[in-house]
């Protein structure tokens, strides 16, 4: 090896660039095997010299700094950056798709401090943006440039038991909300599948459930305080400035940072969950009687297979219990799921791995996000994972009764990506079959694209909104909107193995790559959402575009005023 070594030094010696320093010129000639003549004895001994030289240096060097044993098998050590500074915040979203660094990270207590803090940044044209939890996959909340977050202003203000309202601070959290309202026999009428939303951000980004009959959460709110940079606190509802009321309800953070919240709530009820597997043909038979019939309902598309997920919550009947046993006990319905991980460890990783008896005390989504973790991106690997969720779901038919707001809930595992759509399906007396029409040509380009497309993906109907700038919106009391929510998940931490699987996550979407890509989405959003009206009003309360980030920006451009301009 050392030999191998040393010749493959010279030989990159001997294969250097010929404008190098003029006395290596003849060394090379010396070593080629067809050296040029040697004038004398001299000049032969000082080109010798020469080469003993560089041999010598070679030696010297390669027996200080020896390689070890294994160094052309041993992986190389990542880059450990140095710690942040101290006044540098790092922020992330929750599914950790995007960070930024800030050294403005603001949270007051009180509304005062935060008008007084939006009042500078409007004078000082610094930007501010609302975060929230930063539960937003997309990384709607994040800026470098600012932001102010609400955890500190977390108080339940006023509970009314006969009008079954609650106004709060709008940085509580909606499960700690839901545990102050119990005491007081209310609850909220629906919940997205996670509770640590800021309810302020639960509603700005018009947050739902899931319910053909029940309206996303925004339609929750009946007013609420809006601290905005230009024009300081004002209060909202349909009684005052009802217009504004309504573009606010759902107003993306651009409008002004919701500092207190008035939601209509629903005495506290219990559910009973049936769960059990069907199938595509089975799903469109039934499908208008499932949606009209069930207060919630959901299906969970499971790629590769026949099988979706059918999950229905209603109230409890008064002349039918249900058996709320399962016909297969926890460890049953995890074996297979089991036994697959155990049969790719050994595979990916070691025996011993896999005998390893943490494996039995793993929950579902735990043991799904291991085995993706161990080939994310390899499509059969994928294939064997959604086949044994379905199985896992086969013997998880069964009912459960519970409190509407732990019912209701959905582990959605570890960080992923997300793309959510939302279109108009009919009415519930007419439903137009689009939102099925879409999961079966979705399930199609999956496999004809060959994409590794994880579990499950999942469909859920709300009502209408009247927020305009809800994805819900509509003037028709009637309408019903379809929900999908398309997933890869990323169960590594490894930054190369999580940017492969990123670019995988797009091929289900494209982004704009120019200009005129960008042309096209914001005249299609222009198209759907009243963009003119919410940039009015972005103009009025929010000028120096406190509030905005290059997101906001990019999809509602807001042109600035003559003045500003001139």
């Amino acid at each position: 090896m050392r030999h191998l070594l040393l010749s493959r030094l010279l030989l990159r010696r001997s294969s250097a660039p010929s404008n190098h320093h003029h006395h290596h010129l003849p060394l090379l000639r010396a070593l080629s095997s067809a050296p040029s003549p040697i004038s004398s004895d001299a000049e032969l001994r000082k080109y010798a010299g020469y080469a003993l030289l560089l041999l010598g240096c070679g030696a010297a060097t390669y027996y200080s700094f020896p390689f070890p044993a294994d160094a052309l098998h041993k992986k190389a050590v990542p880059f450990k950056y140095a710690p942040l500074p101290e006044d540098l915040h790092a922020v992330s979203n929750w599914s950790g798709t995007h960070e930024v660094h800030t050294r403005v990270l603001l949270q007051p207590d009180s509304i005062e401090a935060l008008q007084d803090a939006l009042a500078a940044a409007h004078k000082e044209r610094r930007k501010l943006r609302p975060l929230g939890s930063g539960l937003s996959p997309n990384g709607l909340a994040l800026t470098r440039a600012g932001m102010v977050n609400l955890a500190l202003m977390d108080k339940v203000l006023d509970v009314d038991v006969k009008k079954k309202t609650v106004t709060v601070q709008a940085g509580i959290r909606v499960a700690e909300l839901v545990n102050a309202l119990r005491e007081h026999g209310l609850t909220l009428q629906n919940f997205a599948s996670i509770r640590e939303q800021q309810v302020g951000g639960f509603t700005q980004v018009g947050a739902h459930g899931t319910g053909a009959r029940l309206p996303p959460v925004d339609e929750q709110v009946i007013s609420m305080k809006l601290v905005t940079p230009a024009k300081g606190t004002i209060e909202l509802s349909k009684e005052k400035d009802p217009e504004l009321f309504y573009l606010a309800r759902c107003g993306l953070g651009g409008l002004g940072v919701v500092a207190e919240v008035t939601l209509q709530c629903v005495e506290r009820h219990q559910l009973v969950e049936h769960t059990f597997v069907s199938n595509a043909d089975e799903v469109k038979k039934n499908h208008k009687k499932w949606l009209s019939e069930n207060k919630h309902i959901k299906y969970l598309w499971i790629p590769y297979t026949d099988t979706i997920v059918v999950v229905q919550c209603n109230p409890p009947s008064k002349w039918r219990t249900p058996k709320l046993t399962s016909k297969y006990g926890k460890d049953e319905a995890l074996q297979h799921v089991r036994d697959l991980y155990r049969q790719s460890l050994k595979k990916y990783r070691t025996e011993a791995e896999s005998k390893d008896p943490e494996i039995d005390t793993l929950s579902f989504t735990e043991l799904r996000d291991r085995l993706l973790a161990l080939d994310p991106l390899d499509k059969e690997h994928v294939i064997r994972i959604n086949k044994a969720e379905a199985e896992y779901w086969k013997k998880s038919e069964g009912y459960r009764m519970g409190w509407s707001d732990e019912i209701l809930g959905f582990d959605c595992g570890g960080q992923q990506w997300v793309s959510e759509i939302c279109f108009p399906t009919g009415s519930l007396a007419k439903p137009t079959m689009k939102d099925l029409d879409y999961m079966e040509n979705l399930l199609q380009l999956i496999e004809k694209e060959d994409i590794p497309a994880p579990a499950p993906i999942e469909q859920r109907w709300t009502a209408r909104s009247k927020s305009p700038m809800s994805p819900a919106s509509s003037s028709e009391e009637d309408d019903i909107f379809s929900w999908v929510g398309i997933i890869m998940y990323l169960p590594t931490s490894d930054a190369r193995q999580r940017k492969e699987i990123t670019e995988e996550f797009f091929s289900y979407r494209s982004v704009p790559k120019d200009k005129d890509e960008l042309a096209e989405l914001q005249a299609r959003l222009r198209k759907r959402f009243p963009v003119d009206a919410y940039n009015k009003a972005r103009m009025e309360l929010d000028p120096n575009k406190v509030l905005s980030n290059a997101k906001l920006e990019k999809l509602f451009p807001m042109l600035e005023p003559v003045h500003q301009a001139k």
